[in-house]
């Protein structure tokens, strides 16, 4: 029997999240990122979707990373300003019953002990529909937020993070037993002391006492979701993710990735099925092949050049604006781009990529142009070589997700690959039918359950 597609709306509460320089296209209300309906607008389409989450990015600083200035990100809105994606999950509680709400939040912006109760505050007022999504931050800027003089080196994020992790477990899984809530009215007992427990962790960042503030809310653990693609980011997801968002540019290259990261998830002593991979897309549907492509173009007319590339150097170190977007890239010697620069060219006759090249082909590499019946079969495509379901990549906000959801997912469902309803339960139920609320014993996260007995 076939598996349907998890599907998640994937944004930011910001003018620009991807697609930069379409917030200035007259249908798009990105404008209104500020205001809290606009939200709710989106969180009531992707619901009626049937969409599985709304998944939110995050930052929490911006490097200089564009001709040596922070100017292009102020002036397009890339990620700057950017708002707080759990205040906001917070805020979408209300307005939704089913949809799942993932946030993002980084190791540096808060302490995990009241990281913790956030977390489960929100999973009790949702009903457990919350998840997490785990990042270290890699900008200066960042790291100077809070205190620190720079970033902090890539192999010390992860033993940093294994520690948050540690402590957020302590508290989630290990502080309150089962049974431990009485809510007897006629004794007087609401909880039952000998079953509430400190954690009394002493580690190399952090010293926490507990016991955890929070009963255990319906999940215990947020939905876990990490997208680190380094050796220490894969073997972090391989012992913690549930979720890894991805952006393989082929598909021969994400059944090949998705294999190896299975057989990493079973080293760490995990199913290979336990970790769902999320590939980004974004699409332009039309009823024919030429209406979508028309579509496509007259879109391609407000990208801007120099926001997609402020984004793509960031996000890899690198500045292209201190390069002419006609040079070749065979003749600059920065490490991370020739293999790209070989992949271009064997895709193009062996024509030399140029530095735009570079940046369009990453951008656009994600991008579906079609009938929703295409699309569909591309879909399937991409499912056969691994993927468990799709981070939607929006370019006409909320429009795409609209298009989308009422010309491609019929298709998809009447195929099976994708939800005509929601079932019971919470997120993490319902990305894991085959488990319950919490997390699995395979999982290092449940050694905790009962420790402190």
């Amino acid at each position: 029997m076939k598996k349907r597609l998890i599907f998640n709306c994937f944004s930011m509460n910001v003018l620009s999240h991807i697609w930069h320089g379409l917030w200035r296209h007259p249908e798009s209300k990105s404008l209104g990122y500020n205001d809290l309906d606009t939200w709710v607008e989106l969180a009531q389409i992707a619901e009626k979707g049937c969409f599985d989450a709304l998944f939110f990015a995050d930052v929490i600083g911006t490097d200089p990373g564009y001709k040596n200035s922070m100017d292009i990100y102020l002036k397009e809105g890339v990620h700057l300003p950017c708002n707080d994606s759990t205040t906001l999950c917070a805020a979408l509680i209300g307005s939704t019953k089913n949809i799942g709400l993932v946030l993002t939040s980084s190791i540096l912006s808060e302490h995990p002990f009241s990281f913790a109760r956030r977390i489960s505050t929100l999973d009790h007022l949702s009903k457990g529909r919350i998840g997490w999504n785990i990042v270290t931050s890699v900008t200066n800027n960042a790291a100077q937020n809070f205190g620190l003089n720079g970033i902090v080196p890539h192999d010390e994020r992860y033993r940093w993070a294994e520690e948050y992790m540690e402590v957020v477990y302590k508290l989630w899984e290990g502080s309150w037993d089962d049974g431990a809530i009485a809510g007897d009215k006629s004794a007087g007992i609401y909880a039952r002391p000998e079953l509430v427990h400190r954690i009394y962790h002493e580690g190399e960042r952090y010293k926490v006492a507990g016991p955890h503030m929070s009963v255990p809310s319906p999940q215990r653990v947020p939905v876990l979701y990490q997208a680190g693609s380094s050796k220490s980011g894969r073997i972090f997801a391989s012992r913690h993710a549930e979720g890894t968002f991805v952006l393989f540019p082929t598909i021969e290259g994400a059944r090949k990735g998705i294999a190896d990261a299975r057989a990493s998830a079973v080293e760490a002593g995990r199913n290979p099925d336990d970790l769902k991979f999320i590939q980004g897309f974004s699409f332009v549907v039309g009823s024919t092949e030429e209406e979508a492509w028309k579509k496509s173009r007259e879109i391609d007319e407000w990208v801007s050049y120099e926001g997609l590339a402020a984004h793509i150097g960031k996000d890899m170190g690198i500045d292209f604006g201190l390069h002419d977007p006609e040079e070749r890239i065979e003749n600059l010697n920065i490490d991370g781009l020739q293999g790209y620069a070989r992949m271009f060219e064997e895709s193009n006759n062996g024509e030399k990529a140029r530095i735009r090249d570079l940046v369009n082909a990453l951008s656009y590499s994600s991008r579906m142009v079609g009938t929703p019946e295409t699309i569909a079969d591309q879909l399937e495509a991409w499912q056969e070589a691994g993927i468990d379901g799709v981070n939607m990549i929006c370019q006409l906000f909320p429009g795409s997700y609209k298009d989308f959801i009422e010309h491609v997912m019929p298709v998809l469902q009447q195929r099976g690959l994708a939800q005509s309803s929601y079932s019971p339960g919470t997120l993490r139920e319902k990305m894991f039918p085959e488990g319950n609320a919490l997390l699995p014993l395979r999982h290092n996260a449940s050694s905790y359950r009962g420790a402190f007995k």
